[in-house]
């Protein structure tokens, strides 16, 4: 026991597990994972409805969406902003890990004759001759990848952008670093019962790594017939190193703001917004 007590609350190094298929493609977490999604009050594994529409409001200003406009967004979900994308007349594929994510997507499109490409893949392994004029990645999907798996992302970006294209994602700034505490919990049926479908006892350990700027949330699920971890990784970011960042992999960020729904940018936000072009 002391030692499996040892190896719960052991400190990885840094970016040393990634356990995303489990996380998206189990068959209880990603029923859960949906709910979370679709529940446009919580916030939890989307943003609350309000924010989208008026994110997607924002958008269709901001980058003229409309009939012919070609859209690509990364870690699309069950389609929460490529459906309205595509009520705007854009041509949208989606992108996304979740097997039950897609499928709920594109019944979706069925039901409102919305033609969306949906592709159920590790977007980092995403590839197509298509080019597009605007890349979305929303939600702070870049923060759970690390620096190899960006430069994998930003690199794929700036290929599949069209002339003029632009790249629109967010990212967790200092700020939310700053407020994140590290803490080690222990509960029955941790979340809720989010984690499995009987009985089990959850470990969560939150490790932060000051030098780099990351956290990890560390959940270690004991069943009766088995353990098993899942890694959930942020890294934070302040305006001058996600913008290095997108310069070493060729692109510029032109603009920047504290949302996805066109917020002045400020220093106090939990998140950054960022507009990014080809260099």
């Amino acid at each position: 026991m002391y030692e499996q007590l040892k190896d719960i609350n052991k400190r990885p190094g840094l970016f040393e597990f990634y356990t995303a298929e489990r996380l998206w493609n189990d068959e209880h977490i990603s029923g859960r994972m949906l709910e979370y999604h679709l529940d446009s009050a919580n916030g939890l594994a989307s943003r609350k409805e309000n924010f989208i529409n008026s994110s997607v409001k924002w958008i269709q200003a901001r980058f003229r969406i409309g009939a012919g406009v070609r859209i690509a967004d990364f870690g699309c979900g069950p389609g929460l902003y490529t459906t309205r994308l595509a009520r705007l007349g854009a041509e949208v594929t989606g992108i996304d890990f979740s097997r039950r994510s897609i499928r709920y997507a594109r019944e979706s499109a069925v039901r409102e004759n919305l033609k969306i490409k949906y592709l159920n893949q590790n977007y980092l392994e995403f590839e197509t001759d298509e080019k597009f004029d605007l890349i979305c990645l929303i939600f702070d999907d870049l923060c759970p990848l690390s620096p190899g798996q960006r430069k994998t992302m930003l690199t794929k970006f700036r290929s599949l952008l069209a002339d003029n294209g632009c790249i629109l994602l967010d990212v967790v700034s200092l700020k939310s670093y700053a407020e994140r505490q590290e803490c080690a919990v222990y509960e029955r049926r941790l979340h809720d019962g989010f984690w499995a479908q009987g009985d089990y006892y959850g470990f969560m350990n939150t490790f932060k790594y000051e030098n780099e700027k990351v956290v990890l949330d560390k959940y270690t699920i004991v069943e009766a017939d088995k353990t098993w971890q899942v890694y959930n990784w942020l890294q934070y970011f302040s305006l001058e190193s996600i913008s290095r960042e997108f310069e070493n992999n060729g692109l510029r960020v032109a603009e920047y703001y504290s949302d996805v729904a066109g917020e002045p940018y400020s220093e106090n936000a939990p998140e950054i917004a960022l507009v990014a072009v080809k260099n």
